[in-house]
């Protein structure tokens, strides 16, 4: 995966899935995918860009192939760097079919726009 230049980008929308091309019109139907979204496939590669402070959205896979980190540990990051006010707050989706990442994937991210909104009120 060729990791974006990001001098001259201010703004992505992640897609995170180790299969699931946001490209491919059957995933864009089936999961929601614009095909305009950067495609990642670990949650490395994530961690990059929300490093960045320039990713407004994200649509979490939980499961990312064998040996790696889940979805369910990105949005723990995720939750983990709101609480911190490190990361600026970004729209969210699920297209997992996992139930138990996906609703863990819920709880942090909830979890997540709860501090976010904390922030915004101080």
């Amino acid at each position: 995966m060729k990791i974006q230049a990001l001098a001259k980008i201010t703004s992505i929308e992640l897609w995170i899935d180790d299969l699931r091309d946001p490209t491919d019109p059957e995933i864009q139907k089936r999961y929601g995918a614009k095909g305009t979204e950067t495609w990642v496939k670990t949650v490395n590669e994530a961690i990059h860009y929300l490093h960045q402070g320039i990713v407004t959205h994200i649509s979490f896979d939980n499961d990312l192939g064998e040996g790696q980190k889940e979805g369910r540990h990105l949005a723990a990051w995720i939750e983990e760097e709101a609480y911190f006010n490190r990361i600026p707050s970004m729209e969210w989706v699920i297209h997992s079919e996992n139930p138990i990442g996906k609703n863990e994937i819920f709880m942090a991210m909830s979890n997540a726009e709860a501090f976010w909104e904390r922030e915004q009120t101080i």
